[in-house]
């Protein structure tokens, strides 16, 4: 039961947010929390919502606040790469008691802060998902799910179950495999998920994630969904999930099915790591 409104601190980590959005998105965040968004999440400069030291200070401010409960990202679009060398040795003793929510190019944060042990953190809605048709479904769902007034409500249903979890963008996946930051996914169940990307590309970013020893470590991989997908002027002669289904046999790793996350207001939210009997 909660008896206080959950904090809630809002960082735009890449490309700007328009101020009508956050007017949406707090109309919606009712009872259970209270939202705040930094107001770099208005800055823009070029592609990004500011330059790298504003979204780097934004993020560890509020990281470090210990009046705030959540890290909410607020949007996607490229950028989140840029903070991962200048912003976590900034974090203190309450960013590690916060929860984080972001998917997309979120995810290279996500996967610093999963490997580094620091906080609750998972792949789910975010602000600008209010721009979809139907999105305040989502946004209400990652409320819910942030503030704990929705329970499990919200999180995908084959992972509720003891094991562990970790979910990433293809894309933000391929990119972080052979640096620093790449995720330990030993023994996790990993679920992907893309948008926008050639079936051709699909099978590269596969072929590049299956070839890894990272994805290899993983217990097996579902995925989720990729689409809109662009036609190509020749057909490529597989969907996604024969992609997916071929690059996992031919690297030996298990391919467990389909998973109820993408790029639209049906993503449900998918938190990282163990997942005990208990929970």
């Amino acid at each position: 039961m909660i008896d206080r409104k959950i904090s809630i601190g809002i960082v735009a980590p890449g490309r700007s947010l328009d101020k009508s959005i956050a007017d949406r998105v707090t109309a919606l965040s009712g009872n259970s929390a209270e939202l705040f968004f930094h107001p770099q999440c208005f800055l823009r400069e070029g592609h990004f919502a500011g330059p790298d030291e504003a979204r780097v200070d934004a993020f560890v401010q509020f990281a470090n606040d210990p009046g705030l409960d959540a890290i909410w990202f607020a949007r996607g679009g490229y950028g989140a790469c840029r903070l991962l060398d200048s912003a976590f040795e900034r974090l203190g003793e309450a960013a590690r008691r916060k929860t984080y929510l972001g998917y997309s190019d979120t995810g290279f944060l996500l996967a610093r802060l999963a490997k580094e042990g620091i906080g609750r953190v998972a792949h789910g809605p975010m602000p600008a998902d209010i721009l979809r048709e139907g999105g305040e479904a989502a946004v209400r769902r990652a409320i819910g799910f942030l503030s704990g007034a929705d329970g499990e409500a919200g999180v995908e249903p084959g992972t509720r179950v003891p094991g562990k979890y970790a979910a990433y963008n293809i894309s933000v996946l391929a990119s972080l495999i052979g640096t620093d930051y790449a995720p330990d996914l030993s023994g996790a169940t990993l679920l992907i998920e893309d948008v926008g990307e050639y079936h051709y590309r699909l099978d590269r970013l596969m072929f590049t994630l299956t070839s890894s020893e990272t994805v290899r470590a993983a217990a097996g991989i579902r995925l989720g969904r990729c689409g809109p997908i662009p036609v190509n002027d020749v057909d490529f002669g597989q969907d996604e999930e024969e992609i997916a289904r071929s690059w996992c046999a031919r690297n030996g790793i298990a391919y467990l099915g389909r998973a109820d996350i993408g790029h639209d207001v049906d993503n449900k939210i998918v938190v990282f790591g163990e997942r005990s009997a208990s929970v």
